[in-house]
């Protein structure tokens, strides 16, 4: 039996809204993935050292707020620094699909838009750690 896909929901910044990020760690642990999720207010900081002490496979950004450009490179940078190339980024919330393909462009995973099926989010880790774990 292979093992299970660990994914870290992280809420960075000043954004406060978190139904989103627990309906999609709800689905994500009803797909059979492990989920830890990080709660509101977190730093780019917490939240690469969380996915570190947890060992995670995945961490997935929820962003509502708008820093969108200013958070997914500050988490990109740390997780370098952390020699954690084998950690997909992904994430989504309101992020104008230019700037989507601009960061993925830069590293990140895909990036999901609102409206979003849950099946979609799944079917992309699922894909993502076949190709990319051992």
């Amino acid at each position: 039996m292979s093992k299970k896909i660990r994914v870290l929901v992280a809420k960075p910044g000043l954004d406060g809204h978190d139904r989103g990020a627990k309906v999609i760690a709800s689905a994500l642990r009803d797909a059979g993935f492990e989920v830890i999720y990080s709660g509101l207010h977190q730093t780019p900081e917490k939240i690469v050292s969380m996915a570190l002490q947890e060992d995670v496979d995945v961490i997935g950004i929820s962003i509502l707020s708008g820093a969108h450009m200013t958070l997914f490179p500050r988490i990109m940078d740390l997780m370098a620094k952390q020699g954690m190339s084998d950690v997909l980024l992904t994430g989504g919330g309101i992020i104008p699909p230019e700037e989507a393909k601009e960061l993925e462009g830069k590293g990140t995973g895909k990036l999901f838009g609102p409206g979003t099926s849950t099946r979609d989010i799944i079917d992309y880790i699922n894909t993502w750690a076949a190709e990319h774990r051992a």
